[in-house]
């Protein structure tokens, strides 16, 4: 058997097909609303955004893909990330829940082309951060754990040159695009709550790396942001 082949195990496909296809398209399976570009847009930049960025980082790190794919299994991934982990998933996934509950009812007024074309490019940049901070590091595990069997080393390069966070810098830039460029304001509760969650993460992940990673401390008096260049 393979190495690729038991990196999709039956649970893996299970998830890859919930989360990465499933879930961006609920706001058209919600709507039913087929000739709704913008939800149209917004389920192929993430599936393929997916594809892509994954795709990329195993050409450059064959063994980034396995790590990623038993993100849950790892016996040392901290023990408050075995709560938060799955609540950035879940947050994930209310955002185009609500979005296409939104539209369905009609509960926000609809934005100007303008707004949407510029939230567009915002969601563009932040997968294009996103796949770039994962091509760039060979250890963006799925969970928060240092890992010694991968002889863990610090990463500084690319955009980890300019934050110490830039996956977390990424999906935040997404999140916030999303609800204006699909008309859905409602769908900014859910972004507050993985912001919130987030934010927390990237806190305690910084924390833990400075106490244990080596190097990780001198690296972060050289970069000081965490999450967002000149603010935190």
């Amino acid at each position: 058997m393979s190495k690729s082949t038991r990196t999709l195990t039956p649970r893996v496909f299970m998830q890859l097909l919930i989360f990465v296809v499933l879930t961006p398209c609920l706001p058209l399976l919600i709507t039913w609303r087929w000739n709704w570009w913008e939800a149209w847009s917004f389920a192929m930049i993430s599936i393929l955004g997916f594809i892509i960025s994954r795709w990329l980082a195993a050409r450059r790190h064959p063994d980034i893909l396995a790590e990623r794919a038993k993100f849950m299994d790892h016996q040392d991934t901290k023990p408050w990330d075995k709560l938060l982990a799955p609540l950035l998933g879940l947050g994930g996934g209310l955002i185009p829940l609500v979005a296409g509950l939104d539209v369905r009812f009609g509960w926000s007024a609809a934005f100007g082309l303008t707004v949407k074309l510029i939230m567009l490019a915002l969601i563009l940049l932040g997968y294009a951060i996103g796949a770039w901070a994962l091509i760039e590091n060979r250890f963006f595990s799925g969970t928060v754990r240092i890992q010694t069997e991968r002889d863990h080393q610090v990463v500084s390069s690319g955009p980890y040159s300019v934050v110490r966070h830039p996956g977390y810098a990424s999906a935040l830039l997404t999140y916030l695009a999303t609800p204006l460029f699909l008309d859905a304001v409602w769908a900014f509760i859910p972004v507050a709550f993985i912001i919130t969650v987030l934010v927390i993460r990237t806190h305690l992940e910084d924390q833990t790396l400075q106490e244990e990673l080596p190097g990780y401390r001198e690296y972060a008096a050289r970069t000081r942001c965490r999450l967002l260049p000149g603010i935190w």
